[in-house]
């Protein structure tokens, strides 16, 4: 195979993942999202497809959206369709960031910072 042939099947393969879709369907997804797969499975679920198992099996613990599509060597766009498909089917969860709360800042800390930046 030369290299321009496995360039092309790079291109192609995200894409057949998709089933061709370019957009998910749900917009729950971001970055530092974590997602968890359903343990067990609903009795009706769909059989996941080989790289929808392969998700489901990084997800048998808490991981991040872009930790997963890290760890699958996939665009995030990709992994996001096949997270969107794998929630409807009832498979993952999906638990969104932890809002920061609303601390009282330390100005004096930060008084500190700004003067050890200052001394670099």
């Amino acid at each position: 195979m030369s290299e321009s042939d496995a360039a092309a099947g790079r291109l192609v393969r995200p894409f057949t993942l998709t089933g061709g879709r370019t957009r998910p369907s749900r917009a729950c997804f971001t970055l530092i999202a974590t997602v968890t797969a359903v343990d067990p499975p609903p009795e009706r679920a769909p059989r996941p497809q080989p790289e929808q198992a392969r998700i489901l099996r990084r997800c048998a613990r808490p991981v991040a959206v872009a930790e997963l599509a890290a760890l699958l060597d996939l665009p995030v766009s990709v992994v996001v369709i096949m997270l969107c498909d794998l929630l409807e089917a009832g498979l993952i969860t999906v638990h969104p960031p932890h809002p920061v709360t609303d601390r009282t800042l330390d100005l004096d800390l930060l008084q500190k910072v700004r003067d050890g930046l200052g001394r670099l």
